[in-house]
Order: structure tokens, then C-alpha cells, then sequence
């Protein structure tokens, strides 16, 4: 299984507070790496046909995040079928490789003409698992 990554380092910005990462940050970042691991392996036809919205999260806290700290993010899907896709998000800290967290998410694929859920493609599947 292919794990995307991308590097935040938090900053004033991203803290609640008590001065750790804000909660809703955190979903932000969840959201913004599913999008670019879809953008960096959809090409210009199938982002033009289909898009992906959220049904549901489950996120683990296990510890805070805090300003300065550089913050490393991976992603990747474990179940890809019907119109739902299930990816899993861990935040570690770069310094001390510590869990801030992992969540799961499922995301429901959408036709972009109909506005609808979608069958998930085998060339989409094939993607990411």
C-alpha cells in the first residue's frame, strides 16, 4: 500500500487556546492531503468527472501538536468499492516521530454532471490500492 506524505511545520495560525493545533486544523489538513494525493494521481479527465466529498470521520487524538513543531502527514486508502473509498490519515512528529493522531475517513466518490455518487472505476481503485 502506497503511503502519500506531505510537511506542515504550525504556526501561530493553526493553534487553539492552549496553544496546541486547533481540532478543526487538524480536519483541515485530513481534508487538504486527501486532495492532494487524488490530485497527484488523477489526471485532467477523471478531476474533471468526478470529485469526492466526506461521509464520515473518525479521528484519534494522542497528542498535541504545538508551534514550531514540523508535522508529518501520510495518507493512504484501504478500501476503494461501490461509490466509497476509506483512507487512513497519521500526523507523527517529525523531531520525536510521536503520534499526534490517525483518523479514518470515508469519502463517497461524485459524478460532477449529476451531482451523484458514483461507482468507483477500476482505474480509479487501481490508484490507490
Amino acid at each position: 500500500m502506497e503511503k502519500f506524505k506531505i510537511e506542515k511545520t504550525v504556526d501561530k495560525d493553526d493553534l487553539d487556546d492552549l496553544d496546541h493545533v486547533n481540532n478543526v486544523r487538524y480536519v483541515q489538513w485530513i481534508q487538504d492531503i486527501a486532495k492532494a494525493h487524488w490530485e497527484s494521481k488523477a489526471d485532467e479527465a477523471l478531476k474533471t468527472r468526478f470529485f469526492w466529498v466526506v461521509s464520515e470521520h473518525h479521528i484519534k487524538y494522542k497528542s498535541p501538536a504545538k508551534l514550531n513543531d514540523d508535522i508529518v502527514i501520510k495518507t493512504y486508502v484501504t478500501k476503494a468499492e461501490g461509490v466509497t473509498s476509506a483512507r487512513v490519515v497519521e500526523m507523527h512528529n517529525k523531531a520525536t516521530d510521536e503520534l499526534i493522531l490517525k483518523a479514518e475517513t470515508i469519502w463517497v466518490l461524485m459524478d460532477m454532471f449529476f451531482k451523484r455518487p458514483t461507482r468507483i472505476t477500476r482505474e480509479i481503485a487501481a490508484m490507490f490500492t
